[in-house]
């Protein structure tokens, strides 16, 4: 997410080859990052880097999977949230064909609706990705921060018109539970946070669901990092304690049993690291195997 921004071009490409060295292929960005800490105000940076990155590594596209989102992008400095891209026929393709130039790209082979526009009717936004599909433009497409009943009707509109229909979800998830009525830091988007409706939702209609922010920015393992006060509550007391007590069995950190967690039940974990070291890690953790007993228990904790 800050490649190109707070993360320098040296560190971003050291990151990106150790990644595929370890055998990591999907690389997930969006046309927004990072507005928030750039010059201009406005995104692009992230996308700009890696269509470097892959222009100076000949070859690498066969061997990575490349990912971007769209609709999140402020319409201009300063103007968001109020005032954003959207998610309207115009919108997706205008903002699609910038992110194409931006990576150096004829395709991607997923794009995401970034967060839903209420303004938009979601079957127009279906229409605006059937065209992408079918001009082979994107491979598939999925949705992050949206409800499932929208998703839902996306889907159906797709089959409707003989397109191709989302076919993955991503949502902010971690091993933690905020209280009731909250969302964690970050999450500015009602629907952001997976649910057990959008859980459920994807397991009975076979959609990925990719987890963003699962770490924490750190807090399950770094002492200078505080947990968010939106999970302080009497079963955050009681999972860590599970958490410790399996992590203890594995050998690894709180963090790597979560990433491990969340792949024992068919997640895909993100990683917004900004370290070799951290990357490692990650990688050691996705391939922790945990038993049924350790699932069942990380999963028995209110």
């Amino acid at each position: 997410m800050m490649f190109g921004t707070t993360v320098d071009q040296t560190t971003s490409f050291a990151l990106l080859d150790r990644f595929v060295e370890r055998g990591g292929v999907w690389i997930d960005t969006a046309d927004c990052y990072s507005f928030w800490a750039s010059d201009s105000g406005l995104g692009g940076d992230s996308e700009r880097l890696l269509g470097r990155w892959l222009a100076a590594r000949p070859g690498m596209r066969d061997r990575v999977k490349i990912a971007t989102k769209l609709g999140a992008e402020p319409l201009w400095a300063g103007s968001w949230p109020e005032r954003r891209a959207g998610l309207s026929r115009r919108a997706v393709r205008d903002a699609f064909a910038g992110s194409l130039e931006r990576l150096g790209l004829d395709s991607v082979d997923l794009l995401w609706l970034h967060q839903e526009d209420r303004a938009v009717p979601i079957e127009e936004t279906a229409e605006a990705l059937a065209e992408l599909t079918g001009a082979g433009l994107t491979g598939r497409v999925g949705a992050s921060n949206h409800p499932a009943w929208r998703i839902e009707r996306a889907r159906a509109h797709a089959r409707a018109i003989g397109s191709t229909p989302i076919d993955a979800l991503q949502l902010n998830a971690t091993y933690l539970r905020v209280r009731p009525g909250t969302r964690p830091p970050g999450v500015e988007h009602r629907f952001g946070v997976l649910s057990e409706e959008q859980r459920d939702y994807a397991e009975t209609h076979g959609l990925e669901v990719w987890a963003y922010t699962p770490l924490l920015g750190g807090a399950y393992d770094n002492p200078d990092k505080t947990i968010p006060e939106v999970y302080d509550h009497p079963g955050t007391d009681r999972r860590l304690a599970v958490l410790d007590e399996v992590a203890a069995e594995l050998g690894a950190t709180r963090g790597q049993t979560v990433l491990a967690w969340h792949v024992a039940h068919g997640v895909r974990p993100m990683l917004g690291g900004s370290k070799v070291a951290q990357l490692d890690a990650a990688m050691d953790a996705v391939r922790l195997p945990l038993t049924a007993d350790q699932i069942e228990r990380l999963d028995a904790p209110a």
